[in-house]
């Protein structure tokens, strides 16, 4: 369990500032980094936990694993048909493929090293702590630190991950300070950091300054008030005060987001007229939207093939059409052969890469660990419950809004926060059926 807990660290640090190891395969070079090292540590514990004490916990998520073999499987199909295989950049493609598949690892690793509930408190305090640090390297930046490539100060910051990432670490701070509030947070799992995580959790997401990560975290309140309201009946005042942070959060990256939340308004047409004068963030993401979902309308079964549809032949046909649906959006702003831009929404993009089986099955990876998420904070144990269950739970709907801003990109601490949740859920499952059966 302390190979996971040292491991964090390593995920959730931004591939520019880890060294790395840099090794020919083919036509591609791949790059190996400490974030792969300590997965790959993670597995390999998991793998000893296992012969020691038996695979038995990983029963309780066999539907999880099931249905993301078959993602997994088809992403593989995805990347070795036809199409992608005659890409130029298919070599990429699939060590991107390969890294998915790696990191996806890391939901089978959970259950075999989170068996005690000292383990669970060791895991999600390692997350809390590391997200708090995040959290105080991101405030400086904001108030003018110019360390990792910090952003202009008073606006949204990366801290050592990026926007996105950070975002992720973030909101399993917040969602263990929200599974707090509605449950007995005396009795959940790391509880003296409680605070900690409330403040570190609100801020990061702040910060972090996604619109879409906001949203995410509303849903996943929303939630999560439905499964504590059966299991540990939360008052009015703990309600509102869930409300709080959930408001909160959306009023701050509002203020931190003003500019380009102005500037999608203008595009919209809701307030003033104003020429744009530069590349607009959710303008832009409209824009690559419409590409993905027009690409997708002529390919909806299987899609073009793995992270083909940021390819120039793959998005040149529909430019036109986008120019004169979009005509006040600015020339750069478009995909180009400089600058393909990827559609840059995980769900847009699993259907112009993989069609509608590919989205469907990422859909039902979710739907089953939410699954798991919910079972365990109606059944488990008080601790394993908050910490399993409503965390997890929490957590998996507010990543489901970063991704809406961000396309495929495998290995990033964003995915290892989805599979650690993913984990956490299943590592939750497997104790309902050793406290039942026991």
């Amino acid at each position: 369990m302390l190979v996971l807990a040292a491991a964090i660290p390593f995920l959730f640090l931004h591939e520019k500032y880890q060294p790395d190891l840099s090794v020919g395969v083919s036509s591609t070079t791949v790059d190996l980094r400490l974030s792969d090292a300590a997965a790959l540590a993670i597995v390999v514990a998991a793998l000893v936990a296992g012969l020691r004490s038996g695979f038995g916990r990983l029963q309780a998520g066999r539907g999880l694993w099931i249905i993301s073999a078959f993602l997994l499987v088809w992403i593989a199909f995805e990347t070795l048909r036809p199409a992608s295989v005659d890409d130029d950049l298919f070599a990429d493609h699939l060590v991107s493929a390969f890294k998915l598949g790696e990191y996806a690892l890391l939901a089978l690793a959970v259950p075999l090293l989170v068996r005690r509930l000292d383990d669970l408190a060791i895991l999600l305090g390692a997350l809390v702590l590391w997200g708090a640090i995040a959290s105080a390297v991101a405030l400086a930046q904001f108030f003018g630190l110019d360390v990792f490539d910090a952003w202009r100060a008073g606006w949204r910051q990366p801290s050592f991950l990026g926007h996105h990432d950070f975002a992720a670490l973030s909101a399993v701070a917040t969602s263990f300070a929200a599974a707090g509030i509605v449950a007995d947070r005396r009795r959940m799992p790391a509880a003296s950091l409680f605070s900690l995580a409330l403040a570190a959790g609100v801020l990061g997401l702040v910060i972090a300054g996604s619109v879409t990560a906001a949203a995410g975290l509303a849903l996943g309140a929303f939630v999560l008030a439905l499964a504590a309201r059966g299991r540990f009946h939360p008052s009015g005042r703990r309600l509102l005060a869930l409300t709080a942070v959930v408001l909160v959060v959306a009023g701050g990256v509002a203020a931190v987001r003003g500019d380009s939340l102005a500037d999608f308004m203008r595009f919209l047409g809701v307030r003033g007229n104003e020429p744009p004068q530069g590349v607009e963030s959710y303008s832009q993401r409209t824009v690559l939207a419409y590409i993905g979902l027009r690409i997708f309308a002529d390919h909806p079964v299987l899609g073009v093939g793995w992270q083909r549809s940021d390819r120039p032949d793959v998005f040149d046909p529909y430019l036109a059409d986008a120019h004169k649906r979009f005509p006040d959006v600015v020339a750069l702003a478009f995909p180009s052969a400089e600058h393909p831009w990827g559609v840059q929404n995980l769900y847009i993009q699993m259907l112009a890469d993989a069609g509608l089986i590919g989205l469907a099955l990422l859909i039902a990876v979710g739907a089953a660990g939410l699954i798991l998420a919910w079972r365990t904070a109606r059944y488990a144990s008080t601790p394993w419950a908050i910490g399993a269950g409503l965390v997890p739970l929490c957590g998996l709907l507010t990543l489901a809004g970063v991704w809406a801003s961000l396309g495929i990109v495998a290995g990033i601490p964003l995915q290892a926060t989805l599979s650690l949740l993913l984990g956490l859920g299943a590592a939750g499952a497997a104790t309902v059926e050793d406290e039942t059966s026991g």
